[in-house]
């Protein structure tokens, strides 16, 4: 097999991908499970990530693809990485995120483990993976893919789609699907704003009087 590598395809429009800045992810969650990424976690907390997918095939133990797909993108993208082959393999580590950042990108995600864990933490650029272990890839240039189909946590994602994510987990959305779901979202996160306040106004009264 050998490594097979396609163009980026244009990500969602910048109008929608800002209009999505202030949506949660379980705001997406309350409305549909279409796209959620299961078993996909945050590494740290406080995190939030935003972007137009650039999708990344690793056969395991053979990362050397992810080179490609990091100079396949653009500032703003998020890798999305399925990993092929053996489960405690990890393609992803400290001199990556350090590319990563280098490049501009605003996550990734890893379905399979990440290592030197304490540095992606310290460096924090938007990780979601499954886990962590000290047996990592290597770079033999024999088989993967770029931008094309691949499947996380159950979801099949393509080139181009929008990355969701926080603490809560990642979503993945197509770009009619998130056209479709912006009002309803943009309605439930308003209404969660109003009823936000007024619980806080009432438990800032209720504090006051004990």
């Amino acid at each position: 097999m050998t490594q097979r590598i396609a163009a980026r395809r244009p990500g969602v429009g910048n109008e929608l991908l800002q209009a999505y800045r202030g949506i949660a992810s379980s705001t997406i969650g309350h409305l549909s499970d279409s796209g959620y990424l299961r078993g996909i976690r945050p590494l740290f907390d406080d995190i939030r990530m935003l972007g137009s997918v650039v999708t990344v095939k690793v056969f395991t133990p053979d990362g050397s693809v992810i080179r490609e797909a990091l100079l396949a993108s653009e500032p703003g993208d998020v890798l999305v990485i399925e990993c092929v082959g053996d489960d405690d393999c990890a393609c992803w580590g400290e001199l990556r995120t350090l590319a990563g950042l280098v490049k501009g990108l605003a996550g990734v995600v890893v379905a399979g483990p990440v290592t030197d864990v304490g540095a992606l933490r310290r460096h924090r650029l938007p990780l979601f993976c499954r886990g962590a272990s000290a047996f990592t890839t290597r770079s033999l240039g024999l088989a993967g893919e770029v931008n094309l189909p691949v499947e996380v946590g159950g979801v099949r994602v393509q080139p181009g789609d929008l990355a969701i994510g926080d603490d809560d987990g990642v979503f993945i959305l197509g770009a009619q699907q998130a056209e479709e779901l912006l009002p309803a979202l943009l309605a439930k996160e308003r209404a969660d704003q109003l009823r936000r306040e007024e619980l806080l106004h009432r438990l800032a009264a209720c504090r006051l009087l004990g």
